[in-house]
């Protein structure tokens, strides 16, 4: 392997770790210089680092901070240590490798909200003036050009260690980091979903610190547990997910906005879910409760979706009127009470006439092509429900709660069919 070969390794992305991890434990490299190599290298050491260092300010914009002093103290602190390592290994192959400082760095570039290609060009500059050093005093320092063939080849293979445990600090802060904004997420959750609700005070700056952009509206959705086997919802990041809740939900934003519901049909493939009213930020808790009367609805066969994702903006009427049962069912036995006496059957029909008749208008016609049956069917039921009901057909308050107690009756017994 040539030098120029092994710079093309570290120029394309330092190659690949895991083919080259043996060449990290290889002391060949660092035995082949004489040891007292280091202590003629040592006294040049800042000097060094002073050329590196303005390489890495002038020519990589991130680092160019001259009124920084805190940050040119951390680039000095870390060209001193990389370069003292070097030589430390130069003198004794077996000096043991400390990788928290390179770590610290990496750490450094993730909380910076940077990726790594700052770090690797910054490593290259720093290899590129060692190397220069090293040719250019290769006579005083009695290096062969063997010598200088594995110092050259051990600068690249200690750029691979330098890599390492940078990116090994970069990944350990942005998996920190990922987790911490994932808590102020599930706190933000909570807070949405409080009662009573949460100072919009409260909620603003949890929004803040966990990256969420505050939406004007919001909806709920309700997920159904047994759903879990399916694979977890591939959602947009703004979607605020709570699936280790009990009842496992989402909060979704602007629901309405374009492209949003074809999004989230596409992200719940496969899991049975609701989605709540659009609604305000403070209003959150509303919008996911509506959503799981009817995801409740759907189990019991009451509401039904074709589409996949079950809307509660779809059968707004079906759950008002299932919102207090009881009070229904009271209305309902009032209401029906003139077709209590009659065969189930009979029942059936006769509801199922007056329902078309109520919501479709008074013509025979019209409500005999509804229900797929003869005109003159149609007129002997409706025959039959004016001598039940007489003048009470009249009346607009109770043609309003005959619907209402005909729609439950109808939603119910779909659902038991």
């Amino acid at each position: 392997m040539t030098i120029r070969e092994d710079s093309k390794l570290v120029v394309t992305g330092f190659g690949d770790r895991k083919r080259r991890s043996h060449e990290l434990s290889d002391q060949r490299l660092w035995r082949s210089a004489p040891a007292e190599v280091a202590r003629l290298l040592r006294p040049g050491l800042s000097e060094v680092a002073d050329q590196v260092i303005k390489e890495i300010t002038v020519r990589i914009p991130e680092y160019s901070r001259p009124s920084d002093e805190i940050y040119i103290r951390a680039i000095r602190l870390a060209v001193d240590e990389a370069l003292r390592q070097f030589v430390d290994r130069i003198e004794n192959p077996s000096t043991p490798w400390e990788p928290d400082v390179f770590r610290t760095i990496g750490r450094g570039e993730a909380n910076e909200g940077r990726n790594l290609d700052p770090l690797q060009t910054a490593m290259r500059l720093g290899a590129r003036v060692a190397w220069r050093r090293l040719t250019e005093h290769a006579e005083r320092l009695g290096l062969t050009p063997q010598h200088l063939y594995d110092l050259g080849e051990a600068i690249f293979v200690y750029l691979d260690q330098l890599a390492d445990a940078a990116a090994e600090g970069f990944d350990e802060a942005r998996a920190r980091a990922a987790g911490e904004i994932e808590r102020r997420r599930r706190r933000l959750m909570d807070l949405l979903l409080s009662q009573p609700a949460a100072s919009p005070d409260a909620i603003a700056d949890l929004a803040k610190t966990a990256g969420w952009r505050l939406p004007k509206t919001v909806a709920g959705v309700a997920l159904d547990p047994h759903s879990r086997g399916y694979r977890a919802p591939s959602l947009p990041p703004d979607v605020l997910s709570g699936l280790d809740r009990p009842g496992p939900c989402l909060i979704v934003p602007d629901p309405n906005g374009p492209g949003q519901a074809q999004t989230l049909e596409a992200g719940l493939r496969g899991w049975k879910a609701a989605v709540g009213p659009a609604v305000p930020l403070a209003a959150a808790a509303t919008s996911l409760r509506w959503a799981r009367e009817a995801l409740d609805l759907h189990r019991r066969g009451v509401l039904t979706e074709e589409r996949g994702v079950l809307r509660c903006s779809d059968h707004m009427a079906t759950l008002i009127v299932f919102k207090d049962e009881e009070l229904v069912s009271a209305l309902t036995e009032v209401r029906l009470a003139p077709l209590a006496h009659l065969r189930p059957s009979q029942q059936d029909r006769l509801a199922e006439t007056l329902l078309a008749w109520l919501r479709h208008g008074r013509g025979a016609g019209e409500v005999a092509a509804r229900l797929h049956v003869h005109p003159q069917t149609v007129r002997y039921r409706l025959r039959q429900l004016e001598e039940l009901y007489g003048d009470q057909l009249s009346d607009p308050d109770i043609r309003f709660e005959l619907e209402i107690v005909l729609r439950a009756r109808q939603s119910v017994s779909s659902g038991t069919a």
